[in-house]
């Protein structure tokens, strides 16, 4: 199963359909094309494509788009306090596009170094792979795979944020904060990360 993010909206691929708001059987190159259609131009908040062959869908979904590849944390402390970055107003987990020659993991450290200031950030587990589309300005369609870890920090609090790159705050935030706070003001592929791994219990 992939959930792949569309402005917000949910595009479920499947092999057995999904009770969503909205469900088309996979039957070509087509359907996805009319799916996309529905997400981006209708008022369709969620919407799943399904059908036998996942891969074969997910092969020919990829067709419509450039793929790009990002990394990046969910970094905890003793406390168990969440470090996020702030970015056009929203709050975000700090991530960035792996270069040429990286591993995942090392483009997941190199970013949560380069985007909060922090050093001797430790590389715990793999957690998952968030799909998103976005629009590129030339008008080129993106489908950007995020490969996001666990990540540990016991040391001196250096953080700071990479203005450069639009981030305005770093700041570590508790579970009542981010309940009240994060998740009101993020995205929906954050969210379903923190779910996934900080609020699973």
């Amino acid at each position: 199963m992939y959930k792949v993010f569309v402005n917000e909206k949910k595009l479920l691929i499947s092999k057995n359909q999904e009770n969503l708001e909205k469900s088309i059987s996979f039957e070509s190159f087509t359907t996805l094309e009319i799916a996309l259609d529905l997400l981006e131009n209708t008022s369709t908040s969620e919407l799943n494509v399904y059908g036998e062959n996942i891969d074969e869908i997910w092969k020919e979904f990829k067709k419509l788009f450039r793929i790009i590849e990002a990394a990046g944390g969910l970094v905890s402390k003793p406390n168990g306090d969440i470090l996020f970055i702030k970015r056009l107003g929203k709050w975000d987990l700090p991530k960035g596009k792996m270069e040429k020659g990286e591993s995942r993991e090392e483009s997941a450290v190199r970013e949560i170094e380069e985007e909060t200031g922090l050093r001797e950030v430790e590389l715990k587990d793999f957690i998952n792979t968030t799909y998103h589309i976005y629009t590129e300005r030339n008008g080129d369609k993106v489908l950007k795979y995020t490969h996001w870890f666990e990540m540990y920090f016991d040391g001196k609090d250096t953080s700071k944020p990479q203005i450069e790159e639009g981030i305005t705050e770093v700041a570590w935030k508790n579970r009542n904060q981010i309940e009240n706070e994060v998740f009101p003001n993020t995205f929906k592929n954050i969210q379903l990360i923190i779910n996934e791994l900080y609020f699973k219990n």
